[in-house]
């Protein structure tokens, strides 16, 4: 059934307010984060009535869940043109993790509101990147990576220890990227060494570990 005319310009006018109400919500994670969102504060700089607010995003947690989803898209990007430009194998791995902890670096407002910060969950649902679609959601997209290497034999293809593989990937890089926003490469308490090699041996000790404990069983699974 098609739209009449006023309904696809009712539907355009609340897309339009819905990301009018976005771009707001990101300017006060760059102001202070999560603790800056109320749906009335953002109705009021936005220009809008609180009921119009509501109508779009119901709660404050689907409105954070929406306005993690540029960041979200960006970083899935970043890593995918990465892996894509990497040869095959365990470089595909180097050059996802490398994209991961740039993409933390450039964007540490963003990275923190998403990564670091406790806040309200809405269902996975409310949010427009699809959950565990490897187009969309960056975590889908590492652990297709670790699908691809046990496709190519490198390690193991059981379900679980891709999954397995993929999170403590996603931890390491992480952990990573978080400490370098919180302490700096300058900390006096915990020295760090430079900062591309840090990274570079954080993953050759994580590839190595991998490589011991999660190889290829014989049949090929």
């Amino acid at each position: 059934m098609s739209l009449t005319p006023k309904e696809v310009r009712k539907l355009r006018e609340a897309e339009q307010r819905r990301k009018a109400i976005i771009k707001i919500v990101r300017k006060l994670v760059r102001k202070g984060g999560v603790e800056e969102i109320s749906l009335r504060k953002v109705a009021e700089l936005a220009g809008y009535s609180t009921t119009v607010v509501y109508a779009l995003f119901q709660d404050k947690a689907t409105l954070i869940t929406q306005a993690m989803d540029e960041d979200l898209l960006e970083l899935t990007r970043v890593m995918r043109e990465a892996v894509q430009a990497a040869p095959p194998g365990w470089e595909q791995v180097r050059a996802m993790a490398r994209a991961y902890v740039a993409f933390g670096l450039r964007h540490p407002d963003e990275y923190a509101f998403v990564f670091m910060q406790r806040r309200p969950h809405a269902p996975n649902t409310s949010a427009r990147v699809r959950h565990g679609d490897p187009e969309q959601d960056p975590y889908a997209f590492a652990r297709q990576v670790w699908s691809g290497l046990a496709d190519q034999g490198l390690v193991s293809a059981t379900p679980a220890d891709i999954d397995l593989m993929a999170q403590l990937t996603w931890e390491a890089i992480h952990g990573h990227t978080a400490r370098q926003l919180v302490m700096g490469p300058d900390d006096v308490w915990v020295p760090m060494a430079e900062a591309q090699q840090h990274l570079d041996a954080l993953v050759d000790v994580l590839l190595i570990g991998i490589r011991q404990r999660f190889q290829p069983l014989p049949d090929g699974s």
